[in-house]
C-alpha cells in the first residue's frame, strides 16, 4: 500500500503534504480489549535534581500515577494537563528525572458531542488553551515523550458507538503539529488498526500496542505490531493491561467483567517479550492501583521490567 512512498514522505522536512481525508470505518476490536479512560495527576513540589535528557533507555510509565510516585522504578506517567499547572508540573517532573505522555485536549467529556461521539472542533479548542504557553524546552529535552492525542479511537463504546476514523486521528495529529512541530504525536490504538485503511500518516507519529494475555506470545505479537507500524511510517509505544489483561492464573479479579489482573509471572513474561523489541519507543501500563502495585511480587516484577526499560535502546517515537 505504498509503504516506500509513506517512508519517503515522512522523512521530508517540513512535513507539509497534501492529505486526502479518507473517512473509512472498519470493524472495531472486541469490547473486552478496551482499557478505559486515563486520569490526570496532582503536582507536588520538588527541588531541581536531574535533567530528563540524561535518563537512560525508554520511559517505564503508568496511567493514574501521581507526580509524587515517580521514582527509580516508575520513571514516567500519563497526565491530562491544565494550562494553569502545566509549567509547574513539567518543572517538577524534570527535577525528578521523569517523563510524561501528555494529554492537552482536556477530559474526554469536553470534546464529545451530546450523543457521545468525538468532536474534532471541540478537541482543537481544548488543545488551543496551550497555544500561548512556551513548553518547548520540555519537548527538546525529552521530558515530554509525546502528545497523547486520543484514547482508543477504535472502540465504538468509548465514542458514542462509533469509532473515530483513522483519517480523523491523522487530522488531530496535524493540528498538534501546526502548534508544536517537534512534539511527537501518539494515539492509543494498535498499529494493526491504524494500518488497516489506506490513510497516509504524515502527522501522526506513533501507535500504541497494549498487550493482553489473549494476544498470545508477547514477543511475536509486538513483532507483528512493529511490522505494521513500520509499514505506515509510525513509531510504537508498548505496554501491558496489567489490571484486565491476565489469563486468570493470578486469581486477582480485573476491573471489568470476566477479566483478571496479571500475575507477577505474567508481568515478567509479557513485559520481557515487549521490551525485547528495540523499535519500541516508550513503555506504559494501564493502570496504577494501590492494591495491585503494592503487592510484593508485583513490585519485584515491575523492578525487573523497569531495568529492562532503562537498558533499552533510546528509540524515537518519530520514525
Amino acid at each position: 500500500m505504498g509503504h516506500d512512498v509513506d517512508a519517503i514522505r515522512r522523512r521530508c522536512a517540513p512535513r507539509v503534504v497534501a492529505l486526502s481525508m479518507l473517512v473509512l470505518m472498519v470493524a472495531a476490536c472486541g469490547e473486552g480489549d478496551r482499557v478505559g479512560p486515563s486520569t490526570g495527576v496532582e503536582t507536588v513540589g520538588r527541588p531541581d535534581l536531574a535533567s530528563t535528557a540524561t535518563q537512560p533507555g525508554i520511559v517505564f510509565s503508568s496511567a493514574n500515577l501521581t507526580l509524587a510516585q515517580i521514582n527509580s522504578v516508575h520513571t514516567g506517567l500519563v497526565s491530562t494537563a491544565t494550562p494553569s499547572g502545566l509549567l509547574t508540573f513539567l518543572s517538577q517532573l524534570r527535577a525528578k528525572g521523569g517523563r510524561v505522555l501528555i494529554k492537552l485536549a482536556g477530559p474526554e467529556t469536553t470534546y464529545k458531542n451530546p450523543d457521545g461521539t468525538f468532536n474534532l472542533t471541540k478537541w482543537k479548542a481544548g488543545v488551543d488553551r496551550f497555544r500561548n504557553i512556551d513548553f518547548s524546552s520540555y519537548i527538546a529535552d525529552g521530558t515530554i515523550v509525546g502528545h497523547y492525542i486520543i484514547d482508543e479511537p477504535n472502540f465504538p463504546s468509548r465514542w458514542g458507538n462509533q469509532v473515530i476514523p483513522q483519517a480523523t486521528v491523522e487530522a488531530a495529529a496535524q493540528y498538534s503539529k501546526q502548534r508544536w512541530s517537534s512534539l511527537p504525536t501518539i494515539v492509543d490504538a494498535p498499529a494493526s488498526w491504524l494500518a488497516s485503511v489506506p490513510v497516509t500518516y504524515v502527522y501522526l507519529d506513533a501507535a500504541w500496542a497494549m498487550f493482553r494475555s489473549k494476544n498470545g506470545n508477547a514477543g511475536s505479537w509486538v513483532a507483528g505490531q512493529t511490522s505494521r507500524a513500520k509499514a505506515k511510517g509510525l513509531g510504537l509505544v508498548a505496554g501491558l493491561n496489567v489490571l484486565d489483561g491476565g489469563d486468570g492464573s493470578s486469581g486477582i479479579r480485573g476491573t471489568q467483567p470476566n477479566t483478571w489482573a496479571m500475575s507477577a509471572a505474567e508481568l515478567k513474561q509479557y513485559g520481557t517479550g515487549l521490551l525485547s523489541q528495540s523499535y519500541v519507543c516508550a513503555f506504559s501500563m494501564w493502570r496504577y492501583s494501590d492494591t495491585y502495585y503494592n503487592r510484593a511480587d508485583v513490585k519485584t516484577a515491575m523492578g525487573t521490567l523497569s531495568q529492562l526499560a532503562k537498558s533499552h535502546a533510546k528509540t524515537s517515537c518519530r520514525q
